[in-house]
C-alpha cells in the first residue's frame, strides 16, 4: 500500500511539474524574448495535456499558473521599492497571481473538457475565459494568449480582430494541431505562413503623411524608491525642466506620470515655471490633482503663462496599486493605502475617456495613463482623435520584463485603431509608435534624456477592429464552440 501510495504522489507531482513547465513555455512570447515560435508549440503540448487529464480543471490550474507565473513575474517588483515595509508580501502575491489567475485556466479545462468535441471545447472554453478576463472585476487583459504573437507579423492581424479575436484563433488554431496532429499541424502551419506574409507586407507598406509639429519627449528616469523623496523631489524637477529647456523649443513637450512632485492647487507658480521652461509653448504634464480630500492621477496641459488649458483625469484605475476593494474600510482600521496612491489611501478615478483637443497644428489627442494602454476598448468609446499619448511610469513594474510587456501591449493600441501613439515614460520605453505598430523613434532603457521628433507620424483610416470592435472576436468564439459540439451531431448521425 505505502509503495502504491508513493507511486502515485510521484506520478502526481510528475504530471504537475508537466504541467507547470508547459504553462511556462507558452509565457516565452513574453517580451523582452518574443519567442513566439516556441510559444505556440507550448500551447499545443498544453492544450492536449489538459485534454488528456483525468482531472482537467487540476491540469488547467497547473498549466495557468506555470504560464502567468513565468509571464507576470513582474508582479514582486512593486513590493521591494520599500522592502522593509512590503518584502514579505512578495512570494504570497507571486503565487496569488500565478494559481488565482490559473483559476480560470482550470475552469476553462473543466467546462470545455465536457464537451463532445473535447479539444475543440477546452480551446474554446480557454479563449472564454480569457475574454472574461478582461472584463472581471474591472478587467486585467494583460498576458492574453493572442499576445503570444507579439513581435511577429502576424501580430498586424489585430488591426481586423483584435487582440481578443486572436485570441480566439490562437487557440483554436492549437486545438486543430492537437486533434489533426501532422495534418493539423500542416493546416496551422499554412495559417500562420499566409498570416505572416500579409502581416509583412502591411507593417512595410507606405506611412501616411505625418503631421507637421514637433515634439519633445520627457524621460526623467527617476527610481520609484526616490521618486516621491522630499531631498529628491527639487533635484529630479530641475530635471526635467533642464530637459525641456534644452534647444529649440518644441511644439509640445510631454513630462510622464506623475511627473511633477508638487500640487497646483498649493503651488501654483510651478505651472509659470514649467512654461518658462518651454518658452511658452504647451506642456503636457503627469501631476495629482486635489479637491479637497479627492486626488486623481492627471495628464494636465500647461500653456502661456501657466495657465491649465486642459486635465485629463485617469479612469481605469490599477487595483489595489491605485485603489483598494473596501478601500476606505481597510485603510480606517489598519492603515493599509493604495501602493502608488500619494493622496490618502487611494485615487479617485476620473468619469472616463476624454479627447483633448490641443488647437488645429497638435489635432486631437486620446490620453491614456499608465494601465490604461491595455484596455483594447477604451480608444473606441470616444470619437476619433488624431492620434494617441501614453504617460506611465513603469518603475513599478523592474527592469527585466514588465516595461517591455506594457511596451507591447501599447503597440498593440496603434496596430488595432490605426492611430500612432507617442509614450513617454518616467523609467520604461519612450517611444513614438506608427500606426501601424512600428517604432519610429525612441529612448534608450534606463537613461535620463530627452526625445525629440520633427513630424508625428499621420493616421490611417479607421481600421475594420476601429470600426467594429469584439464583433468578430464574439462571431469566432462562437464558431468554436460550434465545432466542439461536432461530436455529439457526428455521433447522431
Amino acid at each position: 500500500m505505502n509503495r502504491l501510495l508513493r507511486r502515485a504522489i510521484g506520478a502526481q507531482a510528475q504530471a504537475r511539474g508537466l504541467d507547470l513547465a508547459a504553462g511556462a513555455g507558452i509565457a516565452l512570447a513574453q517580451a523582452p524574448l518574443l519567442l513566439w515560435w516556441l510559444a505556440f508549440p507550448a500551447l499545443c503540448w498544453a492544450l492536449a495535456r489538459m485534454a488528456a487529464a483525468r482531472d482537467g480543471f487540476r491540469a488547467g490550474v497547473f498549466v495557468g499558473a506555470g504560464y502567468f507565473g513565468v509571464y507576470l513575474n513582474w508582479i514582486v517588483a512593486p513590493f521591494f521599492v520599500d522592502p522593509w515595509v512590503h518584502g514579505w508580501m512578495a512570494p504570497f502575491a507571486f503565487l496569488l497571481t500565478a494559481f488565482g489567475l490559473g483559476l480560470f485556466w482550470g475552469v476553462a479545462a473543466f467546462a470545455g473538457g465536457r464537451l463532445p468535441f473535447r479539444v475543440a471545447g477546452i480551446a474554446a472554453a480557454l479563449a472564454g475565459v480569457e475574454l472574461l478576463r478582461g472584463h472581471l472585476f474591472t478587467g486585467f487583459p494583460w498576458a492574453q494568449v493572442g499576445h503570444l504573437w507579439l513581435g511577429s507579423p502576424v501580430e498586424q492581424a489585430v488591426s481586423v480582430i483584435g487582440a481578443t479575436g486572436l485570441t480566439v484563433v490562437t487557440a483554436g488554431l492549437a486545438a486543430v494541431v492537437v486533434a489533426g496532429r501532422w495534418r493539423g499541424a500542416a493546416v496551422a502551419a499554412l495559417v500562420v505562413a499566409a498570416t505572416l506574409g500579409w502581416g509583412w507586407m502591411r507593417a512595410g507598406a507606405p506611412a501616411p503623411e505625418a503631421r507637421a509639429v514637433s515634439l519633445r519627449l520627457v524621460q526623467p528616469n527617476a527610481a520609484q524608491h526616490l521618486k516621491w523623496d522630499p531631498d529628491q523631489a527639487r533635484i529630479l524637477f530641475d530635471r526635467q525642466l533642464a530637459l525641456t529647456a534644452q534647444g529649440m523649443p518644441a511644439d509640445l513637450t510631454i513630462w510622464p506620470e506623475t511627473a511633477v512632485p508638487y500640487l497646483l492647487e498649493y503651488s501654483p507658480e510651478v505651472a509659470g515655471i514649467i512654461a518658462d521652461a518651454s518658452g511658452g509653448r504647451p506642456v503636457a504634464v503627469g501631476i495629482q490633482r486635489v479637491e479637497g480630500e479627492r486626488g486623481w492621477n492627471s495628464l494636465r496641459v500647461i500653456g502661456a503663462g501657466g495657465a491649465v488649458t486642459a486635465t485629463y483625469d485617469k479612469h481605469h484605475l490599477v487595483p489595489f496599486g491605485e485603489y483598494m476593494p473596501f478601500g476606505d474600510a481597510l485603510y480606517r482600521w489598519f492603515g493599509i493605502g493604495a501602493f502608488a496612491a500619494q493622496l490618502g489611501q487611494a485615487y479617485s478615478a476620473g468619469p472616463g475617456p476624454a479627447v483633448l483637443d490641443l488647437g488645429p497644428e497638435l489635432g486631437r489627442v486620446l490620453p491614456l495613463i499608465c494601465y490604461e494602454a491595455v484596455f483594447p476598448a477604451i480608444p473606441r468609446v470616444v470619437a476619433r482623435p488624431d492620434w494617441m499619448v501614453q504617460v506611465t511610469n513603469d518603475a513599478w513594474f523592474g527592469t527585466w520584463s514588465g516595461p517591455f510587456q506594457h511596451f507591447q501591449q501599447a503597440r498593440l493600441r496603434a496596430i488595432e485603431t490605426g492611430l500612432p501613439l507617442v509614450r513617454v515614460a518616467n523609467t520604461g520605453v519612450t517611444a513614438v509608435i506608427g500606426a501601424r505598430g512600428e517604432v519610429v523613434a525612441r529612448l534608450p532603457f534606463g537613461e535620463a534624456g530627452a526625445l525629440d521628433i520633427a513630424a508625428l507620424p499621420g493616421a490611417l483610416p479607421a481600421t475594420p477592429y476601429a470600426r467594429l470592435g469584439d464583433l468578430a472576436a464574439w462571431l469566432l468564439l462562437a464558431g468554436l464552440f460550434v465545432l466542439s459540439l461536432a461530436g455529439r451531431r457526428a455521433k447522431a448521425a
